[in-house]
């Protein structure tokens, strides 16, 4: 996100190489720095809180606020300011578009409507056939009543019984710093534009393109819910650092572990409650009817081959 390490240590970066040549550049990105630094730790704490009703003013709803607030500024100064200088640069123009969806996730996050936690409930309506009224003469169907002009009861021409005003939805508090909108779109199209220029620009194990690649797989897990997608994109993205043939130096290196081991991890997100994991049995684990142990010999002569089993002390290269 906006908040991550990696972002803000090349921010930092590129804020004091830039300080000379473009100092109005630099002192942008200090303040795109500084908001990182702020909604770092107030995104830890959010994450913390249970949800809540964002209809109702409490005192919770003033660190959703803040959020809200910081990513706002953000966007404005990386959109206005940042955008139209990166051009020239190569790894500063990618990390500058990254920044940018970035802050359009933390929108649909937590201000997006209708709200990425919320299912819509369907409505029903009957299906009569083209053409077809109700059987006026099935016990069960309502009966036909005459139209006014014939005597008929007189109908409401709106949606509501007579006398009864209409009810307005409430909007989130936090509507008076962004309209509340569906924030989707707009965020989904900044990432694939973001995620082009790192394939373009940069090599498959530079940890800005992977930052991007991991902020992008999270997005596409939790606010659009395509957990096959996201699974998808960080198997690719790991699969390119293991055929990247350009050299880093160490502190490059550490970073892309770091992004290799969150990426590694969001390979497995959702796969715990699939049918096909419970269908596979684990080596060593306690076998049941239907899934034996590994070691049973099977009702055939065909010798299996054994799962490879690392060593206890064998851990990542990576």
């Amino acid at each position: 996100m906006a908040s991550s390490e990696v972002d803000q240590k090349f921010l930092g970066r590129f804020a004091k190489n830039t300080s000379k040549d473009n100092p109005f550049l630099s002192a942008m990105l200090y303040k795109v720095l500084g908001l990182s630094v702020l909604l770092s730790k107030k995104l830890v704490r959010a994450r913390r809180l249970r949800k809540l009703d964002t209809t109702r003013d409490t005192k919770s709803l003033q660190l959703y606020h803040h959020i809200l607030w910081l990513s706002r500024e953000g966007l404005v100064i990386v959109e206005q300011y940042v955008l139209p200088m990166v051009q020239d640069y190569v790894e500063l123009k990618v990390l500058s578009y990254k920044l940018r969806a970035s802050f359009y996730h933390i929108f649909v996050l937590f201000h997006n409507q209708p709200s990425i936690n919320q299912t819509a409930i369907p409505s029903f309506t009957p299906n009569l056939g083209k053409g077809k009224a109700p059987d006026r003469g099935d016990r069960y169907s309502l009966r036909y009543s005459p139209d006014p002009v014939e005597g008929g009861p007189v109908r409401n021409p709106g949606s509501l019984p007579p006398g009864l005003a209409p009810v307005s939805i409430p909007k989130p508090s936090a509507s008076f710093l962004l309209p509340a909108q569906d924030y989707t779109g707009k965020a989904s199209s900044c990432f694939s534009y973001a995620t082009q220029l790192a394939n373009n620009l940069l090599s498959g194990s530079h940890p800005i393109r992977l930052s991007v690649k991991t902020e992008y797989a999270a997005y596409l897990y939790d606010c659009l819910h395509d957990g096959e997608g996201s699974r998808k994109l960080a198997q690719q993205t790991i699969r390119d650092v293991y055929n990247a043939q350009e050299g880093m130096d160490d502190d490059m290196f550490e970073d892309a572990a770091e992004l290799v081991g969150t990426l590694g991890k969001m390979m497995q997100r959702g796969l715990a409650t699939s049918g096909t994991s419970s269908s596979t049995p684990r080596v060593g684990s306690a076998g049941t009817p239907s899934t034996p142990r590994a070691r049973n010999t099977p009702k055939d002569d065909v010798d299996y081959p054994l799962a490879a089993v690392p060593s206890p002390g064998m851990q990542n290269p990576i």
